[in-house]
């Protein structure tokens, strides 16, 4: 790949993604989840380059895939864990670039709990930065995977109805998903008690439902997002068993939506909270697992792009 064909140097988020860079990434990504499949899954597109994976949130999924993605194109990935790092000495996020562009790497991939650390941090290191997660701002790989498991199943993007459902307020993911299905033609619901709207939702061209059951009417792809404890301070739910109740997804809710409509998590789930547990695991309706797959398929793509884009020094 050219910067011709995907000019930037970064993947910070879904903003600034035209219809043609995103094609282009899930058209390629779609390539690996067929060689993912295949015996032998390696190969040596980026021997000789270096990935580092900067985590400073604990992450299973996203962590481990960028690992795994990285491996399978032939890159050395070194996992740098912070809490054991020098952070916790005190080395600030600009101490840290600093040592890490001194390694010379050829990607970063970061996840940080404070919205725009990763923007800062794109501007003080050399190399291409990927974001894995900032704060409740953005992820943008994640609503890539969401995007080629939806195409993959339903054929398309534009035209869909899509519900987003739950703590929007808190999550970067949904933010992600909401810039990527309105770039690419889709129509976007968000399903949501009122303390987890944000109040400028409505400015990001969606259309916001209170009450579960009017909210899945018609839709062709439900995605479920997870309620985020942690990034909580008060009261915005009252108990968990009301909010299964109202905006959890059940059999019964989600017969409101189309017959073949396609159940999404991101993950991790908490079931019996945001959704049945016997409903997640419903196969022919969840495609959760999927979601899965296509995240290494995903960030073996978006590091080929961004690693043969980087060609060492400054751009």
């Amino acid at each position: 790949m050219t910067q011709s064909v995907f000019p930037h140097r970064h993947l910070l988020g879904i903003q600034g993604l035209t219809p043609q860079h995103i094609t282009m990434l899930l058209d390629l990504a779609d390539g690996y989840v067929e060689q993912n499949r295949a015996a032998d899954k390696k190969k040596a597109l980026l021997r000789g380059r270096t990935v580092i994976n900067l985590f400073y949130e604990s992450s299973t999924r996203t962590r481990t895939s960028f690992e795994l993605a990285g491996k399978r194109l032939g890159a050395d990935v070194i996992n740098m864990q912070v809490s054991a790092s020098s952070v916790n000495k005190g080395e600030t996020l600009i101490d840290t670039a600093m040592t890490l562009t001194a390694m010379h790497p050829d990607v970063l991939v970061v996840r940080h709990s404070d919205s725009g650390a990763v923007q800062l941090l794109s501007q003080k290191v050399d190399c291409a930065v990927i974001n894995a997660g900032d704060g409740s701002h953005e992820h943008p790989t994640q609503a890539l995977l969401d995007a080629l498991t939806i195409r993959r199943r339903k054929g398309r993007l534009s035209g869909l109805l899509v519900a987003i459902c739950g703590d929007v307020l808190h999550s970067r993911v949904a933010r992600s998903n909401i810039h990527l299905l309105n770039i690419m033609g889709a129509q976007v619901r968000v399903v949501a008690p009122r303390t987890l709207v944000p109040a400028t939702m409505s400015r990001l061209g969606v259309e916001v439902f209170h009450d579960m059951r009017e909210g899945l009417k018609g839709c062709d792809i439900i995605m479920m997002l997870r309620v985020q404890n942690e990034r909580m301070r008060g009261n915005f739910i009252p108990s968990i068993r009301e909010y299964f109740h109202f905006f959890g997804l059940d059999y019964e809710k989600l017969g409101q939506a189309k017959a073949d409509a396609l159940i999404m998590h991101p993950g991790p789930m908490n079931r019996g909270v945001e959704i049945d547990s016997d409903l997640a695991d419903d196969y022919e309706r969840s495609v959760i697992r999927e979601q899965v797959e296509m995240g290494v398929a995903v960030r073996m793509a978006c590091l080929e792009v961004l690693a043969r884009n980087y060609t060492g020094g400054t751009a």
